[in-house]
């Protein structure tokens, strides 16, 4: 049933809009000592992020639950993608793969992101497009929840923000 919900959107979208200059949503999402304050949906934290920002150069984002989450607290959540295009304060594209720590297997869902920012007067719009191509079997439930995720990543690249101002 979740797989046939999923199969409905392979792609997810995000419109948000920020109170920030361009420059400074690019470098959080270009600049792993920032990217790690935001990334990843509530009760997270990211004990590791490598970003070797030209084309063809690798990201590399573990995600950690913390107390909050439970029975999960410390699971491990990698990505590691390649980037595919870079046009700076514009467009970031790369190509990623997501798994829980130790169920690497099974747990993989690959996708490809596309991250477009554009700045009007002293707002910065941040469209996400998110195209998953693969979803591995132990995977279901949370290539389901990836929605979720996001939407919580993205409200908190919102208070990330708005502490640099």
């Amino acid at each position: 049933m979740i797989l046939q919900l999923f199969k409905k959107t392979k792609s997810l979208d995000f419109e948000r809009s920020y109170r920030a200059p361009v420059e400074t949503v690019w470098r959080a999402w270009t600049q792993p000592e920032m990217l790690r304050q935001w990334w990843g949906p509530e009760n997270t934290v990211v004990p590791q992020c490598d970003i070797d920002l030209r084309v063809g150069g690798q990201l590399y984002v573990v995600m950690e639950a913390g107390a909050a989450m439970g029975k999960y607290q410390g699971t491990r959540w990698p990505m590691e993608g390649t980037f595919t295009r870079i046009e700076e304060n514009s467009r970031l594209t790369y190509d990623a793969r997501s798994w829980t720590e130790g169920e690497e297997e099974g747990s993989t869902i690959h996708h490809t992101n596309d991250v477009t920012l554009i700045q009007r007067d002293e707002m910065t719009t941040v469209h996400l497009h998110i195209s998953v191509s693969k979803i591995g079997p132990k995977a279901k439930m949370a290539a389901f929840g990836m929605k979720w995720g996001y939407k919580q990543q993205l409200d908190k690249l919102e208070n990330h923000l708005a502490q640099q101002s």
